[in-house]
């Protein structure tokens, strides 16, 4: 069980958000107008020349003309953008695109975006909280649920500085069931140690 990254922004459209964060323009290099960009999407082949992309919090549009690696980001050029003083002025500005072009995923992964706030249930229904966060640590990525209640008595849970708890779950086929998006839910096998009855002293 896996999830993309690719973060969501802009209007929200039937449950989905209008654009998606992709990257970031972090300053200019060279001085032929290439942008410097850190990449935030797991598919950086999207970002191809002559893809219409958006930029800033006006959702600027510009058409990629060429890209080439660069470290672990991508150098691009815009169409109409040629020295560094324009790029300059996109500094540490967004990139997006159309959520509606993102690229398919396999059966059984997700785009963050898709499961951020899901309900999060044990193998008898029981409701263990919210999914609130994702954490990508390299090996799995690792998801925070979270309740309101600070009391829930279970060992497993840390208390929040909101008042609330949170559990911590690995990603993975063994804790991760399955995913019903319609619903809004997931289902998790809780490992034996992961989460205990009895009262938590932390």
């Amino acid at each position: 069980m896996s999830a993309a990254s690719e973060r969501p922004a802009g209007s929200p459209s039937a449950g989905e958000p209008a654009l998606l964060v992709v990257g970031k323009i972090r300053r200019p290099h060279g001085v032929a107008g290439e942008a410097l960009v850190e990449i935030y999407t797991d598919f950086p082949e999207r970002l191809a020349p002559e893809t219409r992309v958006f930029v800033g919090p006006a959702h600027q549009p510009l058409t990629i003309r060429k890209r080439r690696p660069h470290k672990d980001g991508l150098l691009l050029t815009f169409e109409d953008i040629t020295t560094p003083e324009q790029v300059g002025l996109l500094r540490n500005q967004l990139l997006y695109i159309p959520a509606a072009e993102r690229h398919p995923l396999p059966e059984g992964e997700y785009y963050h975006h898709q499961i951020l706030g899901l309900s999060v249930v044990d193998e008898n229904g029981q409701e263990l909280g919210k999914l609130a966060e994702i954490l990508e640590t390299g090996a799995n990525d690792v998801y925070v649920v979270t309740r309101d209640d600070p009391q829930y008595p279970k060992n497993g849970y840390t208390r929040t500085g909101a008042g609330g708890t949170e559990l911590l779950l690995p990603a993975i086929s063994d804790v991760i069931l399955d995913v019903d998006l319609p619903r809004k839910t997931m289902r998790v096998h809780l490992l034996p140690g992961l989460v205990e009855e009895g009262t938590s002293d932390r």
